[in-house]
């Protein structure tokens, strides 16, 4: 996956040095992934370079710092999560800043706190959020009704959001929400 990271970042047009810091984003986000999963098919073990490459292929030009943010942000599972300090040391402030700007699911004020970010730092939560959604259905460590609420959450919250921000991401986190609730309707069953 970082191989694909870096060629498909270098495609786009990123300069050197902006490869090298994605790459260390990517190793960063990674390595709590490589100690705690011994299942690289894990759908959460490719998840900090799918993160990139859905801004990459999806919305296009976007800074460097948004791409690592999106890498190394986590919002489902925190023992994968990378702490602020580390990426502070490893990425610089300006990416520690803005993944502390990211709310969490749980947050009672995900809404307001998603339509406050800058465009850029919204587009990384997108990202890493429609990552997650799209590979819900292969988490076998989660049950239904984990399911369910990131079903309810998606078509509540994100895909709106993402209906004000890019028109792709909007495309892709609709489509994901349609075929969930299939799923989830045959689920029913």
């Amino acid at each position: 996956m970082a191989v694909s990271v870096a060629n498909t970042a270098t495609a786009a047009g990123l300069p050197d040095d902006a490869v090298e810091l994605l790459g260390r984003a990517h190793a960063l986000a990674m390595a709590p992934r490589i100690a705690a999963l011994d299942d690289d098919h894990h759908p959460a073990y490719l998840h900090p370079g799918r993160n990139a490459l859905v801004l990459l292929r999806d919305v296009g030009a976007v800074p460097v710092e948004v791409l690592c943010a999106a890498a190394v942000h986590e919002t489902e599972d925190p023992e994968l999560r990378v702490g602020l300090e580390a990426i502070r040391a490893e990425l610089g402030d300006a990416i520690a800043d803005m993944v502390a700007s990211f709310p969490l699911p749980d947050d009672e004020r995900l809404l307001e706190r998603l339509v406050t970010l800058e465009r850029g730092p919204l587009l990384a939560a997108l990202a890493e959020r429609l990552d997650q959604f799209r590979h819900a259905h292969m988490r076998r460590d989660r049950d239904v009704a984990w399911r369910r609420r990131l079903h309810a959450e998606a078509g509540e919250v994100w895909a709106p959001v993402a209906d004000r921000t890019h028109p792709r991401l909007a495309d892709r986190f609709h489509h994901w929400h349609d075929a969930m609730g299939r799923r989830l309707e045959r689920e029913k069953g």
